[in-house]
Protein backbone atom coordinates (compact mmCIF):
# COMPACT_ATOMS: atom_id res chain seq x y z
CA UNK A 1 0.00 0.00 0.00
CA UNK A 2 2.50 2.86 -1.14
CA UNK A 3 -0.15 4.71 -2.60
CA UNK A 4 0.90 4.83 -6.19
CA UNK A 5 -2.37 3.74 -8.19
CA UNK A 6 -2.71 3.53 -12.33
CA UNK A 7 -0.59 6.86 -13.38
CA UNK A 8 2.40 6.05 -11.20
CA UNK A 9 1.79 9.22 -9.43
CA UNK A 10 1.64 9.45 -5.67
CA UNK A 11 -2.12 9.71 -4.83
CA UNK A 12 -3.39 10.62 -1.14
CA UNK A 13 -5.97 8.87 -0.37
CA UNK A 14 -8.17 11.29 1.78
CA UNK A 15 -11.38 12.81 2.30
CA UNK A 16 -11.16 15.22 -0.85
CA UNK A 17 -10.49 12.27 -3.45
CA UNK A 18 -12.68 10.05 -2.08
CA UNK A 19 -15.91 12.11 -1.43
CA UNK A 20 -15.39 15.11 -4.26
CA UNK A 21 -13.14 14.03 -6.31
CA UNK A 22 -12.27 11.03 -8.91
CA UNK A 23 -12.96 7.90 -6.52
CA UNK A 24 -16.16 9.33 -5.16
CA UNK A 25 -18.48 7.04 -7.11
CA UNK A 26 -16.02 4.39 -7.60
CA UNK A 27 -16.05 0.77 -5.81
CA UNK A 28 -12.67 0.90 -3.72
CA UNK A 29 -10.81 -2.06 -3.92
CA UNK A 30 -9.22 -3.11 -0.78
CA UNK A 31 -5.93 -2.04 -1.15
CA UNK A 32 -7.46 1.42 -1.69
CA UNK A 33 -9.68 1.00 1.71
CA UNK A 34 -7.08 0.72 3.60
CA UNK A 35 -4.89 3.10 2.23
CA UNK A 36 -7.41 5.70 2.77
CA UNK A 37 -6.82 4.26 6.80
CA UNK A 38 -3.36 4.91 6.20
CA UNK A 39 -3.69 8.09 4.55
CA UNK A 40 -6.33 10.06 6.93
CA UNK A 41 -5.80 8.39 10.12
CA UNK A 42 -2.51 6.10 10.22
CA UNK A 43 -4.55 3.12 10.35
CA UNK A 44 -4.91 0.76 7.81
CA UNK A 45 -7.68 -0.64 9.91
CA UNK A 46 -9.80 1.99 10.43
CA UNK A 47 -13.03 1.43 7.80
CA UNK A 48 -14.25 -1.46 10.09
CA UNK A 49 -17.64 -1.94 9.76
CA UNK A 50 -20.49 -4.65 10.51
CA UNK A 51 -18.15 -5.90 13.24
CA UNK A 52 -15.85 -6.59 10.42
CA UNK A 53 -12.00 -5.32 9.62
CA UNK A 54 -11.39 -4.03 6.04
CA UNK A 55 -9.87 -7.73 4.99
CA UNK A 56 -12.90 -9.62 6.74
CA UNK A 57 -15.60 -7.87 5.35
CA UNK A 58 -14.48 -6.89 1.98
CA UNK A 59 -13.89 -10.57 2.06
CA UNK A 60 -17.24 -11.44 2.59
CA UNK A 61 -17.85 -9.83 -0.20
CA UNK A 62 -19.00 -6.45 1.05
CA UNK A 63 -18.21 -3.51 -1.64
CA UNK A 64 -18.68 0.42 -0.94
CA UNK A 65 -18.12 3.01 -3.04
CA UNK A 66 -15.58 6.10 -2.52
CA UNK A 67 -17.94 8.28 -1.02
CA UNK A 68 -19.66 5.71 1.52
CA UNK A 69 -16.00 5.20 2.59
CA UNK A 70 -15.39 8.55 3.98
CA UNK A 71 -19.46 8.80 5.05
CA UNK A 72 -20.29 5.58 6.52
CA UNK A 73 -19.96 5.55 10.81
CA UNK A 74 -17.12 2.76 11.51
CA UNK A 75 -17.56 0.35 14.36
CA UNK A 76 -15.90 2.38 17.13
CA UNK A 77 -18.57 4.82 17.10
CA UNK A 78 -21.32 2.90 15.84
CA UNK A 79 -20.87 1.28 19.10
CA UNK A 80 -20.62 4.45 21.31
CA UNK A 81 -23.91 5.85 19.16
CA UNK A 82 -25.74 2.66 19.43
CA UNK A 83 -25.08 2.30 23.45
CA UNK A 84 -26.35 5.93 24.15
CA UNK A 85 -29.01 5.93 22.03
CA UNK A 86 -30.66 2.53 23.52
CA UNK A 87 -30.45 4.08 27.13
CA UNK A 88 -31.86 6.98 26.41
CA UNK A 89 -34.62 4.99 24.74
CA UNK A 90 -35.09 2.93 27.77
CA UNK A 91 -36.61 6.27 29.13
CA UNK A 92 -38.82 6.85 26.92
CA UNK A 93 -42.89 6.77 27.28
CA UNK A 94 -44.55 3.11 27.33
CA UNK A 95 -43.84 1.32 23.99
CA UNK A 96 -44.67 -1.96 22.82
CA UNK A 97 -41.51 -2.08 20.86
CA UNK A 98 -39.12 -0.03 18.57
CA UNK A 99 -38.89 1.60 15.27
CA UNK A 100 -35.47 2.73 14.07
CA UNK A 101 -35.31 5.42 10.94
CA UNK A 102 -32.44 6.56 8.95
CA UNK A 103 -33.29 8.64 6.28
CA UNK A 104 -30.03 8.70 4.67
CA UNK A 105 -28.93 5.35 4.90
CA UNK A 106 -25.43 5.42 3.44
CA UNK A 107 -23.87 1.81 4.63
CA UNK A 108 -26.47 1.56 7.28
CA UNK A 109 -23.52 0.38 9.64
CA UNK A 110 -24.96 3.06 12.33
CA UNK A 111 -28.12 1.57 12.12
CA UNK A 112 -26.91 -1.90 11.92
CA UNK A 113 -25.14 -0.94 15.47
CA UNK A 114 -28.21 0.65 17.21
CA UNK A 115 -30.27 -2.49 16.48
CA UNK A 116 -27.59 -4.67 18.27
CA UNK A 117 -27.91 -2.85 21.42
CA UNK A 118 -31.80 -1.98 21.29
CA UNK A 119 -34.05 -4.97 22.61
CA UNK A 120 -37.77 -5.42 20.22
CA UNK A 121 -36.33 -2.94 17.45
CA UNK A 122 -36.84 -3.23 13.71
CA UNK A 123 -35.13 -0.79 11.28
CA UNK A 124 -36.13 1.28 8.42
CA UNK A 125 -33.51 2.87 6.03
CA UNK A 126 -34.03 5.18 3.00
CA UNK A 127 -31.28 5.83 0.47
CA UNK A 128 -31.61 8.25 -2.57
CA UNK A 129 -28.50 7.44 -4.43
CA UNK A 130 -28.93 4.24 -6.51
CA UNK A 131 -25.91 2.85 -6.72
CA UNK A 132 -24.89 3.23 -2.86
CA UNK A 133 -28.43 1.57 -2.48
CA UNK A 134 -27.60 -1.03 -4.47
CA UNK A 135 -24.09 -1.81 -2.63
CA UNK A 136 -25.98 -1.54 0.87
CA UNK A 137 -29.19 -3.84 -0.08
CA UNK A 138 -26.40 -6.79 -0.77
CA UNK A 139 -24.26 -5.63 1.78
CA UNK A 140 -27.05 -6.03 4.39
CA UNK A 141 -28.66 -8.93 2.93
CA UNK A 142 -26.29 -11.17 5.25
CA UNK A 143 -26.16 -8.88 8.39
CA UNK A 144 -27.93 -10.59 11.94
CA UNK A 145 -30.42 -7.25 12.23
CA UNK A 146 -33.49 -6.86 10.70
CA UNK A 147 -33.52 -3.80 8.36
CA UNK A 148 -35.15 -2.74 5.30
CA UNK A 149 -34.24 -0.53 3.24
CA UNK A 150 -35.87 1.54 0.75
CA UNK A 151 -34.55 2.91 -2.97
CA UNK A 152 -35.78 7.17 -2.74
CA UNK A 153 -36.11 9.98 -1.24
CA UNK A 154 -37.46 10.10 2.75
CA UNK A 155 -39.24 13.15 2.58
CA UNK A 156 -42.03 10.96 -0.07
CA UNK A 157 -41.04 7.00 1.72
CA UNK A 158 -41.80 8.69 5.25
CA UNK A 159 -45.40 8.21 5.02
CA UNK A 160 -45.60 4.87 2.74
CA UNK A 161 -43.38 3.20 5.56
CA UNK A 162 -45.32 5.00 9.19
CA UNK A 163 -44.56 3.76 12.02
CA UNK A 164 -47.22 2.43 14.52
CA UNK A 165 -48.16 4.39 16.57
CA UNK A 166 -47.88 2.03 19.41
CA UNK A 167 -44.06 2.18 18.63
CA UNK A 168 -41.16 3.77 20.11
CA UNK A 169 -39.80 5.94 17.22
CA UNK A 170 -35.76 6.72 17.35
CA UNK A 171 -34.30 8.98 14.43
CA UNK A 172 -30.75 8.68 13.16
CA UNK A 173 -30.31 11.80 11.61
CA UNK A 174 -27.13 12.15 9.25
CA UNK A 175 -27.52 13.59 5.63
CA UNK A 176 -24.37 14.07 3.68
CA UNK A 177 -22.18 17.19 4.88
CA UNK A 178 -20.43 18.31 1.54
CA UNK A 179 -18.87 21.19 2.30
CA UNK A 180 -21.08 21.72 5.03
CA UNK A 181 -17.63 20.63 6.83
CA UNK A 182 -14.62 22.99 6.95
CA UNK A 183 -11.59 21.59 8.47
CA UNK A 184 -10.89 25.08 9.95
CA UNK A 185 -14.69 26.53 10.60
CA UNK A 186 -16.33 22.82 12.17
CA UNK A 187 -19.94 21.50 10.40
CA UNK A 188 -22.44 23.93 9.81
CA UNK A 189 -25.67 21.93 10.45
CA UNK A 190 -27.76 24.53 8.31
CA UNK A 191 -25.70 23.55 5.08
CA UNK A 192 -26.09 19.55 5.21
CA UNK A 193 -27.63 18.35 2.25
CA UNK A 194 -30.66 18.63 3.17
CA UNK A 195 -30.52 21.14 6.23
CA UNK A 196 -30.63 18.99 9.37
CA UNK A 197 -33.22 21.43 10.89
CA UNK A 198 -35.24 20.90 7.67
CA UNK A 199 -35.35 17.00 8.28
CA UNK A 200 -36.10 16.90 12.24
CA UNK A 201 -39.51 19.39 11.64
CA UNK A 202 -40.56 17.27 8.79
CA UNK A 203 -39.91 13.94 11.07
CA UNK A 204 -41.94 16.33 13.77
CA UNK A 205 -44.79 17.09 11.82
CA UNK A 206 -44.91 13.25 10.60
CA UNK A 207 -44.88 11.72 14.40
CA UNK A 208 -46.76 14.93 15.76
CA UNK A 209 -48.86 13.00 18.51
CA UNK A 210 -45.58 10.16 19.22
CA UNK A 211 -42.47 10.55 21.23
CA UNK A 212 -39.51 11.13 19.52
CA UNK A 213 -35.92 10.39 20.25
CA UNK A 214 -32.99 11.84 17.58
CA UNK A 215 -29.52 11.24 17.45
CA UNK A 216 -27.90 13.60 15.06
CA UNK A 217 -25.02 13.25 13.89
CA UNK A 218 -22.25 15.94 14.64
CA UNK A 219 -18.84 17.25 14.35
CA UNK A 220 -16.02 17.96 17.40
CA UNK A 221 -16.43 21.58 16.35
CA UNK A 222 -19.77 22.66 15.18
CA UNK A 223 -21.09 26.28 14.25
CA UNK A 224 -22.88 27.40 17.45
CA UNK A 225 -25.64 29.23 15.53
CA UNK A 226 -26.67 25.99 13.67
CA UNK A 227 -26.83 23.82 16.86
CA UNK A 228 -29.36 26.20 18.34
CA UNK A 229 -31.12 26.59 15.65
CA UNK A 230 -31.81 22.75 16.15
CA UNK A 231 -31.76 22.72 19.56
CA UNK A 232 -34.78 24.88 19.40
CA UNK A 233 -37.05 22.53 17.66
CA UNK A 234 -36.92 20.11 20.31
CA UNK A 235 -38.22 19.42 24.26
CA UNK A 236 -35.17 18.51 25.41
CA UNK A 237 -30.67 17.80 23.88
CA UNK A 238 -27.75 16.46 24.96
CA UNK A 239 -24.58 16.97 23.65
CA UNK A 240 -22.01 14.12 22.90
CA UNK A 241 -18.79 13.98 21.83
CA UNK A 242 -16.78 10.93 20.96
CA UNK A 243 -13.22 11.24 21.40
CA UNK A 244 -12.03 8.33 19.43
CA UNK A 245 -9.51 10.25 17.24
CA UNK A 246 -7.18 12.95 17.42
CA UNK A 247 -8.02 16.39 18.30
CA UNK A 248 -10.61 18.13 16.40
CA UNK A 249 -11.11 15.17 14.59
CA UNK A 250 -13.82 13.62 16.42
CA UNK A 251 -17.56 12.85 15.75
CA UNK A 252 -20.69 13.07 18.39
CA UNK A 253 -24.29 12.62 18.28
CA UNK A 254 -26.73 15.38 19.50
CA UNK A 255 -29.38 13.43 21.38
CA UNK A 256 -32.32 15.32 21.66
CA UNK A 257 -36.28 14.28 22.59
CA UNK A 258 -39.53 15.30 21.04
CA UNK A 259 -43.14 15.06 22.94
CA UNK A 260 -41.21 14.10 26.21
CA UNK A 261 -38.98 15.02 28.75
CA UNK A 262 -35.92 12.30 29.94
Amino acid sequence: MDGRKGNGENTVYDRALLLHGAKRNEVLTLEEVQQYGVDSFADAEYIRIYGMPPAEWYGRGIRLLGRTVVECTRDALGDLIGRDVAALAATMPSTSAFVVIDPFAGSCNTLYWTLRHLAKAEGIAFELDPRVYALSNRNIAALDQKIELVQGDYQTLLESRRVPADRGVIVFVAPPWGTALDARAGLDLRRTTPPISEVVSRIGRTYAAQPLLFATQVYEKVNPDSLADLRALVDWSELRIYRLNDEGRNHGILLAAKGWTP
